[in-house]
């Protein structure tokens, strides 16, 4: 099954959204636009705190709360989780899975912490992935800015043998770019796990899902084509649908009635 999920970027109160994950501007009220993708028919929501981990902590507790009581999908954040404890407080708000970047590079064992307390299937481990000059990819941190060493494929195994249950891979050279998925990246990471992957990162229009695409399951994390109403969520389940993807049945009928 190939889930829809809508992402969000937050900064402080603000839905903002970038190209490549800079130049980030305004761009309205997220917990608005998450209760107009639940009643469009998504699948998942995905709240990312992108300055959390500068400031050191997660800031969408209230966001959280407030959603939770108005979307009834499963909710996935990210941004500033350094600790099991972090992770039962966002759960505790409201949110059904945690991603964790920075905190799992600089502590993988955190990584098994977490599952062995909250579940694996409630652990994503993000990835924001550069490609290099050789052609491999690295792992980078801090929007795309703070580089790590790490081989992507390498750090995605690891983060699997270690407990997380999926995979949010985002390309930072497409992230807001309109040119669609990276597929050899994404193709690259599924090859080499068996966790499901969430692909993000330069989604255009329904077309870019193609027979070609590397992923049956999993997800696609969207928000530029959503957020300035580009696309709805039924035009792309509609594409899903077009091309043979198994997705749910019920959400299906919401979001091509």
């Amino acid at each position: 099954m190939l889930r829809v999920i809508a992402r969000l970027d937050i900064k402080s109160p603000n839905l903002i959204k970038g190209v490549r994950l800079e130049g980030l501007r305004v761009i309205g009220d997220p917990a608005q636009r998450a209760i107009e993708y639940f009643e469009q028919g998504i699948d998942e929501i995905l709240y990312m705190d992108i300055v959390a981990s500068l400031y050191g902590r997660n800031h969408l507790t209230e966001l959280l709360e407030h959603t939770a009581k108005n979307v009834f999908v499963p909710i996935t954040v990210g941004g500033g989780i350094r600790s099991v404890e972090d992770a039962l407080n966002i759960l505790r708000a409201g949110a059904d899975k945690v991603a964790i970047n920075t905190a799992a590079i600089e502590n993988p064992q955190l990584i098994s912490q977490l599952a062995n307390v909250i579940g694996k299937q409630s652990v994503v481990v993000s990835i924001e992935a550069k490609k290099m000059p050789s052609g491999s990819w690295q792992a980078f941190t801090d929007n795309g800015r703070g580089q790590t060493g790490l081989d992507v494929m390498t750090w995605a195994q690891d983060a699997e043998r270690l407990g997380c249950g999926e995979l949010l891979i985002t390309s930072v050279d497409r992230e807001g770019t309109r040119k669609g998925f990276d597929h050899e990246l994404i193709q690259q990471v599924k090859d080499c796990v068996s966790i499901p992957v969430i692909a993000s990162g330069g989604f255009s229009e329904p077309s870019d899902l193609n027979e070609n695409f590397p992923l049956h399951d999993g997800g696609i994390a969207i928000a530029d084509a959503f957020h300035f109403d580009r696309y709805q969520v039924k035009d792309v389940k509609e594409r899903l649908h077009f091309l043979g993807y198994k997705i749910r049945n019920d959400e299906l009928q919401q979001a091509i009635a």
